[in-house]
């Protein structure tokens, strides 16, 4: 597997553009939608401060840990979520889809499904991935039914997997789409794609 690299990726709904600090008024307006909504996601790493979240990802960016996105919304041309690849074993051909959010006005739209396509099309068909995970909250329901409409596998649940920012050690749910699933997955989410 190639080492994934920060690059513009474009669809017709979304552009997944490198994070940086152009787009941190769009996402804190995107927070700010509904913060309540978010409290299982982003919200949590935010209680600090936007400036530490910031950090956290220029950080592992830099050190070849994450290759971070700005999930921006073609048609308006802001910022409205973010997503990751992190957990990079090149040896094991297997890369991690993750730290995804976005605002509530862009949840059940074109953006995700894209998004995701968009991402798991580079990581298997670009950078010859053997394995995508991904990971959520076992709390959170409707992230994980997201999950399982790409087609993921769960593959079952870390228990006590990662303490949060607020001191909850939460467990995570674990999803996978392997190589020889991904020519599937793919036509199911370009079919969902191409509806109108």
């Amino acid at each position: 597997m190639l080492q994934p690299a920060p690059i513009v990726l474009e669809g017709r709904h979304v552009r997944l553009e490198p994070l940086d600090e152009r787009h941190r008024a769009d996402l804190e307006a995107a927070v700010a939608e509904n913060p309540d909504a978010l409290r299982l996601g982003v919200l949590n790493f935010v209680l600090d401060g936007w400036e530490p979240w910031f950090a956290e990802v220029r950080d592992g960016v830099d050190a070849g840990v994450y290759v971070a996105w700005a999930t921006v919304e073609r048609a308006t041309g802001r910022a409205v979520g973010s997503t990751r690849f992190g957990n990079i074993d090149l040896d094991a051909e297997a890369l991690e889809i993750g730290w995804t959010w976005l605002a509530p006005s862009a949840w059940r739209t074109a953006i995700n499904t894209e998004a995701k396509l968009l991402q798991l099309r580079h990581a298997f068909d670009v950078l010859g991935a053997g394995r995508v995970a991904l990971k959520t909250d076992g709390r959170n329901d409707r992230s994980q039914a997201a999950i399982a409409r790409l087609g993921a596998v769960r593959e079952g649940t870390l228990r006590r997997h990662l303490r949060m920012p607020d001191g909850y050690i939460r467990d995570s749910v674990v999803f996978s789409i392997l190589r020889e699933e991904w020519p599937g997955v793919r036509q199911r989410l370009e079919e969902r794609l191409a509806r109108p």
